[in-house]
């Protein structure tokens, strides 16, 4: 039976981050952190989407590859604000080499750190997941006489079969690492939450506890739809040569992000057959990138879902701090501190 459409279904969407839940919709963004004290901290913010403001971005496909983008840099700034949030110190050097960086590139050294972090990040990605998987489907070729390549299909398909025996091989071994496996219980946490929302449900830990952690949405289904797209187009790619056909795949990522993005979209919004099939692998992904979360875990992602959808459907608007008992923020010290400070500075300039 067909799913009629919920009018709220694909309004909020979000992630895990260090000790927290980012939850967005629209153009709010409500970023919910525990701090080491227990409580939860709050930093709400804009970020309008170039979807609205140039109309080629919001073409089917195209939104695909914007959104892809969009997300990834909002996602980087999550992390680095939930850490920033924790009190984690990135700034003080304890190495030599730092001390050096922080010399050569001073203020702009997190830039600078991060920019070859993504660049590196990237080309392992490349490598892992794109390259290898290219060469372990050209020697088996080989060793098969080069039947397999004759039929372009069962090349690209074991090429396909490794790269997703690479990635969910990844996703679990790094699964095993304590700080990974409490952000994966947040994530289980957004999405308990979000299905919560959607359900028409009080926002509450008790509700969200009893909704799945395995959302159609997920990126870890978007990923898996991707992997199998992959794996169709691909197949209209030579494999004359290894580095044309590694080119090739780059130039066809575009491509794939987009279709797949487009693909969510639609599971998200409806229930068949066809849906289920498609969604089965990346939602199977999820029982190792989601794990059950605690209530007070909610109650942060609840806490950020708040705050992030509209009040139309019983969002809050409040600004950034400490989330009191009574659901309301307040500064914390730091941001008291360099209130005062500047209004000292600000006072002795007058004086002055």
């Amino acid at each position: 039976m067909k799913k009629e459409k919920d009018p709220k279904i694909g309004i909020v969407g979000g992630q895990a981050v260090l000790e927290g839940v980012m939850m967005k919709s629209g153009d709010r963004c409500s970023l919910a952190v525990r701090m080491p004290d227990g409580k939860i901290k709050l930093d709400n913010s804009e970020h309008v989407s170039l979807r609205k403001r140039k109309k080629i971005c919001n073409l089917p496909v195209v939104r695909g590859c914007v959104s892809f983008v969009e997300q990834m840099i909002l996602a980087m700034d999550m992390l680095t604000k939930s850490a920033d949030m924790q009190g984690i110190d990135t700034d003080e050097p304890e190495t030599k080499f730092e001390k050096w960086l922080l010399e050569k590139f001073g203020d702009k050294l997190m830039t600078v750190v991060a920019g070859i972090g993504m660049v590196l990040g990237l080309a392992l990605g490349l490598g892992l997941f794109i390259m290898l998987p290219t060469f372990i489907a050209k020697g088996i070729d080989y060793l098969a006489g080069g039947r397999v390549s004759e039929i372009a299909f069962i090349g690209s398909l074991i090429e396909g079969i490794v790269r997703i025996a690479l990635f969910v091989g990844y996703v679990w071994a790094v699964s095993l690492m304590p700080d990974i496996r409490r952000t994966y219980e947040y994530h289980g946490a957004e999405h308990k939450s979000v299905f919560c929302f959607e359900a028409g449900l009080e926002l509450t830990p008790e509700n969200a506890r009893k909704m799945s952690r395995l959302h159609p949405r997920c990126g870890t289904s978007f990923i898996f739809v991707m992997l199998l797209l992959s794996i169709i187009l691909n197949s209209f790619l030579t494999w004359d040569n290894v580095w044309i056909r590694f080119g090739s795949k780059i130039l066809m990522l575009p491509l794939i992000v987009g279709i797949g993005y487009e693909f969510i979209r639609f599971a998200g919004a409806h229930d068949n057959v066809f849906t289920r099939i498609i969604s089965a692998p990346g939602k199977w992904m999820q029982h190792i990138t989601t794990r059950e979360p605690s209530d007070e875990q909610l109650e942060v992602a609840l806490a950020a879902l708040r705050n992030a959808i509209p009040t139309e459907f019983g969002g809050v608007v409040q600004g950034s701090g400490i989330l009191t008992d009574d659901g309301v923020t307040i500064p914390d010290n730091d941001e008291k501190k360099d209130s005062v400070s500047s209004a000292d500075s600000g006072d002795s300039k007058a004086e002055a």
